[in-house]
């Protein structure tokens, strides 16, 4: 049985609470679903009391569980948490769930018009969508170089692999098998041979340990605005353009940075505006139009339900764990 199949907890009261008001319709699910890795991710629960998610705080580890949205100016999240962290959580639930993710820029009238008509069809239906920003950087910063060049499946199960092993239990009464994710100190302690048990090559481990070498200077990169965080990020050897963005996407809620060199993105967004297979110099060129809002533009293309042909080969997965 999942975590997402568990009976629902009935929690104790919380350590510290706040309902917070987003002032226009909300999606809990469409805002929180970039921060999961998957619907095993053991730092995630989702159950009919809410979401439940684990992470650690200035002040130390904390269980937060969020509930809530809806239509309209009336819509509201609940948010309790415990732990030592609980205050800090709370406090950043605000921030974390988009509260300053303006997109008055992409619904302005003129800028909207110029939009594929596939795009604002999705704008209109998913007005209550918002781009998280945890302000998280280790917690965004490792699964995403654990998914350096392999498939999803690969550093999926490596990520479950190793927070199973070194992961701690979610303070207070959450759900059973919730994880906190590893601190750096704890992702630091890590051997060789568990990285390689997990399937996770020496070149990404060792951007893992060296990115977290520097965890304090990394954390403050959250109070930089998103694209000089991602060009800080860049300096770390072994650290390009695709994760800088892919962690920026979480941690900043960036509204443009794309995720050059992805797999299947270039193409997807081929197929979806033009009906034709691109590359990433091709991707970058249909996107320079909505530059400043292309992430957006990539959500709301995700959002529309447009699937890209499937033939062609597949990435292959490898499994090198008993070598």
């Amino acid at each position: 049985m999942t975590i997402a199949d568990a009976p629902p907890v009935v929690a104790a009261a919380a350590d510290a609470a706040v309902r917070w008001h987003p002032g226009s319709s909300f999606r809990l699910d469409q805002t929180m679903f970039p921060l999961m890795r998957g619907n095993a991710d053991p730092s995630f629960a989702v159950q009919s009391s809410g979401f439940w998610m684990a992470f650690t705080t200035p002040s130390g580890p904390v269980s937060l569980r969020l509930s809530g949205g809806g239509l309209g100016a009336g819509s509201f999240v609940d948010a309790q948490a415990w732990g030592p962290g609980a205050e800090d959580a709370v406090a950043g639930v605000p921030r974390m769930l988009g509260a300053h993710d303006d997109w008055s820029g992409f619904d302005e009238p003129d800028f909207h018009a110029t939009l594929p008509r596939l795009v604002t069809e999705s704008r209109r239906r998913n007005l209550a969508l918002r781009l998280p920003s945890t302000g998280r950087m280790v917690d965004s910063l490792v699964p995403t170089i654990l998914e350096q060049k392999v498939t999803t499946l690969e550093a999926r199960r490596g990520y479950r692999y190793l927070m199973y092993r070194y992961g701690t239990p979610a303070p207070g009464k959450a759900p059973a098998g919730l994880l906190v994710p590893p601190t750096a100190i704890q992702w630091l302690a890590v051997p060789s041979w568990e990285w390689h048990k997990a399937g996770v090559g020496p070149q990404r481990s060792a951007t893992v340990m060296r990115a977290l070498q520097s965890a304090v200077a990394l954390e403050r990169l959250a109070e930089l605005d998103s694209a000089e965080a991602g060009a800080k990020l860049q300096t770390i050897p072994g650290i390009g353009i695709w994760t800088a963005a892919e962690v920026v996407q979480r941690t900043h809620g960036c509204p443009d940075s794309i995720s050059v060199g992805d797999y299947h993105l270039a193409a997807y967004v081929g197929y979806a505006l033009t009906g034709q297979k691109t590359d990433d110099a091709g991707m970058i060129e249909l996107l320079e139009p909505w530059r400043g809002q292309r992430q957006r533009l990539v959500r709301m293309l995700y959002l529309s339900g447009f699937r890209k042909p499937t033939f062609g080969p597949r990435m292959t997965v490898q499994d090198h764990r008993r070598h």
